[in-house]
């Protein structure tokens, strides 16, 4: 083995463009940016949704509708899931119970709605009521308190 027969192993080196080296290596002058405009010069950088100068579609697409940003959104519960939480032998049904049984998430609001029946007699205790989850609680004795 001599010098003049060493070479790297298969697979170790890569040949890249090794550009602005002059014009001898047919890659100096504009070093293959073309000429003038934002994508020659340095610290060109395209900004999201740009359509070279065209109108985006995010500004050509009409807009409509309004977005509440005091909206409240509420975790769901049905009456039939406190009829369920009731006949595991639960009387009084708060957002702690909701929570625990895994129909809501710690820190979300919960709200009753109206929907199954409900025959057990509990004590219910969340954020918002449905008009007819609250009379449905009434109406089998049981209570519904607003947190």
């Amino acid at each position: 083995m001599k010098l003049h027969n060493l070479q790297p192993a298969a697979g170790s080196t890569k040949t890249r463009k090794r550009i602005g080296r002059g014009p001898g290596s047919g890659l100096g002058g504009t070093s293959t940016r073309g000429h003038k405009g934002a994508k020659a010069r340095s610290g060109y950088k395209k900004k999201i949704g740009f359509e070279g100068g065209q109108m985006p579609l995010q500004r050509r697409l009409p807009k409509f509708g309004f977005k509440n940003i005091n909206r409240k959104e509420f975790a769901p519960v049905n009456l039939s899931v406190l009829q369920k939480l009731a006949e595991q032998g639960l009387e009084k049904i708060g957002v702690a119970e909701i929570v625990a049984a895994g129909y809501a998430k710690a820190g979300e609001l919960v709200k009753i709605l109206g929907k199954g029946e409900l025959k057990a007699k509990v004590e219910v205790e969340a954020n918002a009521f449905s008009k007819a989850a609250e009379a449905a609680i009434q109406a089998a004795g049981g209570n519904a308190t607003t947190l």
